[in-house]
Formats: structure tokens, C-alpha cells, sequence
């Protein structure tokens, strides 16, 4: 009766490596066309990963629909995730690799908009990002950073007496909580 729910047609061997495959091109794919995070996906990047989940999906199973061949997946997929983070901590290469640099879209209160383009920031976001930090426009910042995890980080010159006695407390940092989506200010 539940042969065909957990009865594999592909080898769980061949269905790691499938997994593993998919895993580290999707990995490959997601650091080369962003710096967002699924909590900072724009609609549009939000229905890009759902309908590449939805292709890829074949592509691990095989002509498998099993329950059994799906929890070896699922299992692969932690365990691959896992294995990556743990990798990270240890290699500062993989690290720089893996997680892209911070680049700044205004400096000394006037924008980079090259870089807000390679980046795929519009002005819409960099002023929501402002606003959400406290800050009307640009001109009242020394430094506006995308952050290698897609959020937008605020640096502003320190009020009048507010560094005085703490060693290069010279600007203060707002973070946006997000780049896309829902920018907030970040505890």
C-alpha cells in the first residue's frame, strides 16, 4: 500500500550528488547576482527564487517523488548548509568568497550612483533607507554602505560633544534592518 510513498526509484547515492550539484550551482548562482538575503528579496527576486526552487526541483528528485527520496534531500540540503557555514568560520577564503564586500553608495554626502546601479539599488530605496535611519538626504551622511548582507548602513558625523571622552566615537552608525523589501532600523 506504501510502496510508491517511500519506495525509491533512484539511489540515495545518486540522489545526494543531484542535491550537492544543485546546491552548490544555486549557491554560485545567488553570490554572483546579489547581496540579498531572503528576508531583503524585492518581489521580483522573491518570485525569481521560487520559481528556480520549482525547476530545480526535477533536477534533484530525478523521476523520484518518493517521501524517502524527499527527506534524503531535505537531510542533504541541511547537512550541505551546515558543512558551509561550519567551512566559513575556518576559511577566511571561503569566507571573501562566499560573502560579498560592503560597497559604499555615497561618501562625504554625495551619492555613487554607479555604484548604485551595479548594485541594483534605485534612489528610491537609498532615500527610504535615509529616512528610516533619521537622515533627510544624503548631504547629512559621511557614509552610506550597502552591507554584505544586503542591509543599508547610515554614517553620520556625531553631534556636537557626543564623542567627547570615548576614543573614535567620532560618527555615529544607523543600520537599515533591510536593503529591500522592508528597510528598518536595526536595533
Amino acid at each position: 500500500m506504501f510502496t510508491g510513498m517511500f519506495g525509491l526509484a533512484v539511489s540515495p547515492v545518486e540522489l545526494v550528488f543531484r542535491t550537492v550539484i544543485v546546491y552548490v550551482a544555486f549557491l554560485v548562482a545567488m553570490r554572483i547576482f546579489g547581496k540579498s538575503e531572503v528576508s531583503q528579496l524585492t518581489l521580483p527576486d522573491l518570485v525569481l527564487v521560487l520559481l528556480a526552487a520549482n525547476a530545480l526541483q526535477p533536477a534533484m528528485t530525478g523521476p523520484d517523488a518518493s517521501v524517502t527520496a524527499a527527506v534524503i534531500i531535505i537531510v542533504t540540503m541541511f547537512v550541505l548548509n551546515y558543512v558551509v557555514a561550519q567551512l566559513r568560520t575556518r576559511s577566511p577564503m571561503l569566507e571573501r568568497w562566499i560573502t560579498s564586500a560592503r560597497t559604499t553608495i555615497a561618501e562625504d554626502g554625495r551619492r555613487d550612483l554607479r555604484a548604485m546601479r551595479k548594485e541594483g539599488i534605485s534612489l528610491h530605496e537609498a532615500e527610504e533607507a535615509l529616512r528610516l535611519a533619521g537622515v533627510i538626504e544624503a548631504s547629512q551622511t559621511t557614509g552610506v554602505c550597502l552591507e554584505s548582507d544586503g542591509r543599508i548602513s547610515i554614517i553620520r558625523p556625531a553631534a556636537s560633544g557626543s564623542a567627547a571622552g570615548r576614543p573614535g566615537a567620532d560618527r555615529q552608525m544607523a543600520t537599515s534592518g533591510t536593503r529591500r523589501a522592508a528597510l528598518r532600523l536595526a536595533p
